[in-house]
């Protein structure tokens, strides 16, 4: 091929086409950041976990006794993952009923907190947000007495 561009020319990005929409340089991998995601809240009920980490926690326990000089958590999991697959619909049966007791727990607790969201902060909220801007605004002041 005599005055064609060779395979690996035309692979490359020419440099003049590339758009920049920020006017920073783009970076592989980079994440933007995510717009609008409300942060997350203290206060809210963490999900309860599935009927094979409530195997995990038993199984843990007893993994680690079999292997005390084991300290990494891959070989655990990978174990416990290995036992979960042989095991027989029977044997997670209590594993799947603890989980199913959590979960019944986990809705109760989530109606209590959407319950308390929906009525929106309450005067007791308020007032200890202000008792911590005026503890801030004394220490400030304490600051610049050392000052002078």
């Amino acid at each position: 091929m005599k005055g064609g561009k060779s395979k690996t020319e035309s692979k490359k990005a020419d440099p003049k086409l590339a758009v920049n929409k920020k006017g920073g340089a783009t970076t592989k991998g980079a994440r933007k950041p995510a717009k609008g995601k409300a942060a997350k809240d203290p206060n809210k009920p963490k999900r309860p976990p599935s009927a094979f980490f409530v195997f995990m926690e038993e199984f843990r326990k007893q993994f680690n006794k079999e292997n005390p000089d084991n300290k990494a958590v891959s070989a655990v999991g990978k174990a416990a993952g290995a036992k979960w697959k042989t095991m027989s619909d029977t044997d997670k049966a209590p594993y799947v009923a603890k989980a199913g007791k959590r979960k019944q727990d986990y809705e109760k607790s989530m109606k209590a907190y959407n319950k308390k969201q929906e009525e929106g902060p309450t005067a007791a909220d308020e007032e200890s947000e202000k008792s911590l801007s005026e503890v801030e605004d004394d220490d400030d002041d304490e600051d610049e007495d050392d000052d002078e």
